[in-house]
């Protein structure tokens, strides 16, 4: 566990989101917004990055302060009582806000969210709140995707950027979700998308496998983040914190220094003209 640690300080705990941020322009859709645990406090920047992303692109968000966990890393442990309490946290945190759609940017939270419905179906008093939750629920490149961008995208860098998107197994193969991250990448002006061998081999991260599996986890990370090198990218285009955290484990290991980010931060830097 304590090799997977990025470095973490005081700011990582910090809430730099307001409850409610309005939408940049006519505003086009009220959406909630799920900040998740591992991405809150080990990717501090991409939460803030999806938020510009979506105000930008018209959306109203509404980030209730009560929400707490998701409840993915309890259900992949078999903890269903504990998550079942924290499906029911995140179904009443919402209650009333009236939001469109329900985002969130993280694969693995993003499966568990669009469980509810199986997770809560034998509660009486929320198995049918928990399915009209769950129907909300959209992953935030499957929603950009669905309503298109309508800011203008600029060049990542002066000359030509060749990337490779990572697909993480919570998305490609619990949510069925490949092609829009893809789509919203090659938005980007200048940006060349490369395809890895293999790419819906496991990273080995899994939820919790690498803790619980570190040797056969190693082995997957070496052999997924070699398959993305090889694809001579200079950038990892990743999608789920957990991914990203063994990702990076692998290329340190391997001696390589290769940017990794969130097609979010891409997109917001992209949207405000920053170069990498």
């Amino acid at each position: 566990m304590e090799s997977l640690l990025p470095p973490v300080t005081a700011s990582c705990f910090a809430d730099n989101l307001a409850e409610l941020i309005p939408a940049q322009g006519p505003q086009r859709y009220r959406v909630g917004m799920v900040l998740g645990c591992v991405q809150r406090v080990f990717f501090t920047g991409v939460n803030e990055a999806t938020a510009r992303v979506l105000s930008a692109n018209g959306c109203e968000l509404v980030i209730p302060r009560a929400q707490g966990c998701c409840a993915a890393l309890p259900e992949h442990q078999g903890e269903t009582a504990q998550a079942q309490a924290l499906a029911r946290q995140m179904i009443d945190s919402f209650e009333g806000t009236d939001v469109d759609y329900v985002i969130i940017n993280a694969a693995g939270c993003g499966h568990t969210l669009k469980e509810y419905g199986h997770i809560l179906a034998d509660d009486p008093n929320y198995a049918k709140r928990a399915q009209a939750f769950a129907a909300k629920v959209r992953d935030v490149q499957e929603f950009l995707a669905e309503v298109g961008l309508v800011t203008e995208l600029h060049p990542l860098q002066d000359e030509p950027l060749v990337m490779v998107y990572q697909d993480a197994c919570h998305l490609l193969h619990g949510q069925k979700i490949s092609r829009q991250p893809r789509e919203m990448l090659q938005q980007i002006p200048g940006v060349t998308l490369r395809e890895p061998l293999d790419a819906a081999l496991c990273c080995g991260s899994a939820g919790v496998y690498n803790m619980l599996q570190p040797e056969i986890a190693e082995t997957l990370g070496q052999m997924k983040t070699k398959n993305l090198l090889n694809t001579g990218a200079t950038l990892i285009a990743s999608s789920n914190p957990g991914c990203s955290l063994q990702i990076k484990q692998s290329l340190e290991k391997q001696g390589k220094q290769v940017m990794l980010k969130h097609p979010m931060q891409l997109l917001d830097m992209s949207i405000r003209g920053e170069k990498l």
